[in-house]
């Protein structure tokens, strides 16, 4: 089968000739690369082919740097192969970034077809929509509240393609403020990534009143520990269907280590010492994991008349304070109760804070941010050196 467009395809790892031979032969332009040389290619300057095919029937494995080449190059196709159909390998080949997978015995037809199809998507790509990660720095600092609030937002801004995934995988709160009753959950998600689809993942979501889909937690353990990469396939597969998804981020390592599509993840801390001391070191761990760039801190509950002001964070964790959320208990306890989120009503700070926090999430917030007043005394206790 002749392919109608001629293009330019790189094989990484190859076991033997054959592959290069079914690509020749079908009027493909062929060059091979090992692992090691596919990872100093993940630079912006590079021009990438059409298609990579990675070659795994030799080391059963994706090359580590394939995701972040994927990420750099959006456009690129990625074909794997493999010997067989290993669930594993499948798994890290979607990670990936990879829609083609193929096993022995590979025919110059069936590479035909895969290579065209391809082509043909990145000639029209569907694109990903843009991910934001919230992450408290201790319990109790209004996380969720401000993960649904700011769903919520955007929805506004994107009706019907806007999510909330609740990676709290058992007991999560975020059905509970949006005063939805789930009947599938982010369990069932990972309990089933080998049958991903957009009909099945879309039957996993539960409509909201506000606006947002919801990809729930679950009142059920998971039966096994979720993995970074089981986690990765939800967060970037949802990415797909969505021009935003949200994600409300509990602080265990492995779904911290899951965050590799998040264009921002945003640290929520408050004014008491402990809570600054944590979201200094969340912040600097995520800032060498995911660049400073991507790494922004907010305040919630904020009090001008507290100790602890904001120069005094920004200090700490060695970042701006980009959002300072004004505390009101009473508002923020009466939308739990109704299962109403804040960013519903635009008669109130707290919830024009939100709303703002997420226009400049989208990139839509052009005015500039309020800060708040320093404050003094606790904070040579922040900073105290023996």
């Amino acid at each position: 089968m002749a392919l109608d467009l001629i293009p330019d395809v790189l094989v990484v790892d190859p076991l033997d000739r054959e592959l290069e031979q079914l690509l020749s032969a079908s009027g493909a332009r062929t060059t091979r690369a090992s692992a090691a040389e596919l990872a100093a290619l993940v630079h912006p300057t590079w021009q990438p082919p059409h298609v990579i095919i990675v070659d795994a029937r030799g080391s059963r494995a994706i090359p580590p740097s394939m995701a972040a080449l994927k990420r750099q190059h959006p456009g690129v196709g990625l074909l794997v192969v493999a010997a067989e159909s290993d669930p594993a390998l499948l798994l890290e080949a979607m990670r990936s970034g990879a829609t083609e997978f193929l096993q022995e015995p590979v025919t110059a037809i069936a590479l035909a077809q895969a290579i065209s199809r391809l082509v043909a998507h990145r000639a029209s790509p569907a694109g990903s929509g843009e991910v934001f990660a919230i992450v408290g720095a201790k319990g109790g600092v209004g996380t969720t509240t401000t993960a649904v609030s700011v769903a919520t937002a955007l929805a506004k801004l994107a009706p019907s393609q806007t999510l909330l995934v609740d990676l709290h995988i058992a007991h999560g709160d975020a059905a509970l403020l949006f005063g939805a009753e789930a009947r599938f959950s982010i369990v069932d998600a990972l309990e089933n990534i080998d049958r991903f689809d957009e009909a099945f993942f879309r039957g996993l979501l539960t409509s909201t009143k506000a606006g947002p889909a919801l990809l729930a937690s679950s009142n059920r353990a998971f039966g096994s520990r979720a993995s970074t990469p089981q986690l990765q396939t939800v967060i970037e597969f949802a990415a797909r269907l969505h021009r935003y998804v949200v994600l409300d981020v509990p602080r265990s390592d492995t779904v911290l280590d899951s965050l590799d599509a998040a264009s921002r993840i945003v640290v929520v801390a408050n004014q008491e010492l402990s809570t600054v001391h944590s979201a200094s070191r969340l912040a600097s761990a995520l800032r060498k994991r995911y660049g400073h760039d991507r790494v922004m801190v907010i305040v919630s509950r904020f009090d001008k008349q507290a100790d602890i002001g904001q120069a005094d964070i920004e200090k700490v964790v060695g970042a701006k304070v980009t959002h300072v959320l004004p505390s009101d208990y009473r508002l923020a306890l009466q939308a739990l109760n109704r299962g109403r989120p804040l960013t519903l009503d635009n008669h109130n700070k707290l919830s024009a804070g939100l709303s703002s926090l997420a226009r400049d999430l989208a990139r839509l917030d052009s005015e500039p941010k309020q800060s708040a007043p320093a404050g003094g005394g606790v904070f040579g206790r922040l900073t105290r050196r023996s």
